[in-house]
């Protein structure tokens, strides 16, 4: 069972939609943010920007940036070269799989523009031209998308967040090692005017000895800046024809609140 603190609040459900994938990758947003908002911040990139490319038709106007240290032209070489053994040992036969092989091109299409992949760690006190900061890459925005997903270094940013809500419209984070983090994430959440409006557990993570999802993926909107009504949710987590398998060979986690 998770903390009443993380029940999200009552949004309609006309008012959600997901973006991006029907598999790990996808998220649930307040489909109002498309008109309020100028750009949607990535940290955490790795090789999947669905839903950036799915955001981004519903805002044509947005820009995007991206923030993952780790996709260099070293990982796309670790990368290729897998690929193309898997490709030799005939472990990938469907077409999208093959068509996968070459995704380093369409990395190369869709970064470019009013969209932009900085090689950059997100920490929260910057040693060195290879890290930045919270406040740094939301300074000359103002109606910004945050969507977090940092393996655990999210714990080490949450004061940079809730310093510059203000400028932060929606934001999407995923939280590892919950059973561990309770306590960060219940404080971050104290008093902020970023509110939960969906929850979903990431079946990759599994759950604890007490029924606490490992990871969790938390859907937040800026109650200031978009108006909410202030009641709790009564939903069944995930919630049918919305959410889906982060792992699709694996059962989703149905989430319950104390």
């Amino acid at each position: 069972m998770l903390p009443k603190f993380l029940k999200p609040f009552h949004i309609s459900k006309s008012n959600l939609i997901r973006i991006g994938p029907k598999t790990d990758g996808g998220y649930i947003v307040d489909k109002r943010i498309f008109k309020k908002t100028d750009a949607l911040i990535t940290c955490g990139l790795n090789d999947d920007w669905e839903f950036e490319k799915s955001f981004l038709k519903k805002n044509k106007n947005s820009k995007i940036f991206a923030y993952d240290h780790t996709v260099t032209k070293k990982f796309w070489l670790s990368r290729f070269k897998k690929d193309i053994v898997s490709l030799l040992l005939l472990k990938k036969l469907k077409i999208g799989k093959i068509l996968d092989v070459f995704k380093y091109i369409d990395y190369q299409l869709f970064f470019r523009n009013n969209k932009k992949h900085f090689e950059k760690k997100i920490v929260f006190k910057e040693k060195g031209n290879e890290e930045t900061t919270i406040p740094k890459i939301i300074n000359n925005h103002n109606k910004v998308v945050l969507k977090i997903d940092i393996e655990g270094d999210e714990y080490k940013i949450l004061n940079d967040i809730k310093k510059n809500s203000k400028r932060i419209f929606f934001l999407l984070i995923e939280f590892h090692n919950v059973h561990k983090n309770l306590i960060k994430i219940r404080n971050f959440l104290r008093k902020s005017d970023l509110k939960i409006i969906h929850i979903h557990a990431n079946n990759y993570g599994g759950i604890d000895k007490n029924g606490i999802p490992k990871v969790i993926e938390l859907s937040m909107l800026n109650s200031k800046k978009i108006k909410i009504n202030k009641i709790l949710s009564k939903r069944k987590y995930p919630i049918i024809d919305l959410d889906y398998k982060n792992f699709k060979r694996r059962e989703d986690i149905k989430i319950q609140f104390s």
